[in-house]
């Protein structure tokens, strides 16, 4: 059962909690470390990547933040939206399509996030991420916004924002685009053929992606490559070992523990 008191002790949040931006900054940050991303739930679902994007409020709270589940892009913005809400924050649902490893974004509707309204001005709020992404809310304004070695712009191309992040060796890449306006559940009810043809791929690839946020980076293991950010410090290893590829798993979802 939904319930903000125990989402907090949670997140070990104690500090004061308003509709502003430092509660903002803070939960945001503290989510990332608490609950994990783990796309093995989907593992097998094919084209029904996207069902549950309208969560159940309780089972999700029970899945994720009481029984410390991971979850994917949906289920960990969706319920810490639900307690943004409650806190009295203005929030909304946004899509994005993500990068690609050749350049190119993935369709619109990939990615689930969402965005809350301080002083009138949409924020960006992404709890479910895997990474490298910012672990603190950004702005949406053309500025440089420096978080932890690591540096974010949002871009204007055409009818979309694009998020862009460099780290310590400044080469700037997109992490993904969206257009600034709110989504609604339905859209992902009747999928298009891009995002169809596109979680067909991600079925076929049948690659697991987990990660965790800390203080001063991330933690993101995709398949058997663990990629590290630590304060804008990036390195890629790979895991040929079964006990190590186990131990690193256990560490992100805090099995081991």
């Amino acid at each position: 059962m939904f319930d903000v008191e125990r989402y907090l002790k949670v997140l070990g949040h104690t500090g004061p909690v308003r509709a502003d931006w430092e509660t903002l900054r803070t939960l945001h940050k503290k989510h990332l470390i608490a609950v994990p991303y783990d796309s093995t739930r989907n593992t097998g679902n094919g084209t029904s990547l996207w069902e549950g994007v309208d969560i159940d409020p309780d089972e999700t709270f029970d899945n994720l933040i009481v029984e410390g589940r991971g979850g994917v892009c949906y289920e960990l913005n969706g319920i810490f939206r639900l307690l943004l809400e409650r806190i009295g924050f203005e929030t909304g649902v946004l899509a994005a399509g993500i990068r690609q490893m050749d350049g190119s974004f993935g369709p619109d509707l990939e990615h689930v996030f969402g965005f809350v309204r301080l002083d009138g001005e949409p924020v960006l709020v992404d709890v479910g991420f895997v990474g490298p992404s910012y672990l603190e809310p950004l702005r949406v304004n053309d500025e440089i916004q420096h978080q932890y070695g690591n540096d974010f712009r949002i871009l204007r191309q055409d009818d979309y924002h694009v998020v862009e992040r460099s780290g310590r060796t400044g080469v700037r890449q997109p992490v993904y685009r969206f257009r600034l306006r709110p989504r609604e559940f339905a859209e992902w009810e009747n999928p298009t053929p891009d995002l169809v043809a596109f979680a067909r791929q991600l079925a076929h690839t049948g690659t697991v992606i987990r990660g965790r946020a800390f203080d001063r980076g991330q933690r993101i293991l995709i398949g058997r490559r663990l990629l590290t950010v630590d304060d804008g410090h990036e390195t890629i290893r790979g895991l040929v070992d079964r006990a190590d590829l186990d131990q690193v798993v256990a560490d992100i979802l805090r099995t081991a523990d």
